[in-house]
């Protein structure tokens, strides 16, 4: 059971890669995420924990799917009990998400799948190409495709030639 649960965090996880792009303001990855492809999940220890509901992958966890990649020192998933369904993801410890030439890291990133809403907290920075935007908080919507970076946003707008 827990490893389709864990199927399904990365298949979750990928969801931002590409619905950003639809509301043409920050996007995030260049191609949508392949979810037949296979998940790789390394790290020091695992601890599952059936009487709460959660599994913690700690030590330089890296989860790999296609061109996705999220690295943090720990990754918990909680999810219902008695059901195949996560309720939330939570990342901490030098979070780094990427997608093909793009990447954003933070602090912490929490998953709230109830609300489909993913925040990255912390000295987020986030990189595509030449362009920089940096804040504290970056708050995604998985359902409008919308984010929102605050806290002393701050970038860098590189001119055409």
């Amino acid at each position: 059971m827990f490893v389709r649960q864990l199927a399904v965090l990365i298949t979750l996880l990928a969801l931002p890669t590409f619905s950003m792009a639809q509301s043409g303001g920050v996007a995030f990855g260049t191609t949508p995420q392949d979810t037949s492809a296979p998940v790789e999940a390394t790290s020091d220890e695992l601890f599952v924990d059936e009487q709460t509901g959660s599994a913690v992958f700690s030590g330089d966890v890296v989860i790999a799917q296609g061109e996705l990649r999220l690295s943090a020192q720990r990754v918990e998933v909680s999810y219902v009990q008695d059901q195949d369904q996560i309720d939330r993801i939570e990342a901490t410890g030098g979070v780094t998400l990427v997608s093909g030439p793009d990447a954003a890291e933070a602090e912490t990133a929490f998953y709230d799948m109830t609300a489909r809403i993913i925040t990255m907290r912390g000295n987020v920075l986030m990189t595509q190409g030449q362009q920089v935007l940096s804040g504290e908080e970056l708050v995604i919507s998985i359902d409008n495709g919308t984010a929102r970076m605050s806290g002393r946003v701050r970038t860098v707008l590189q001119g055409g030639d």
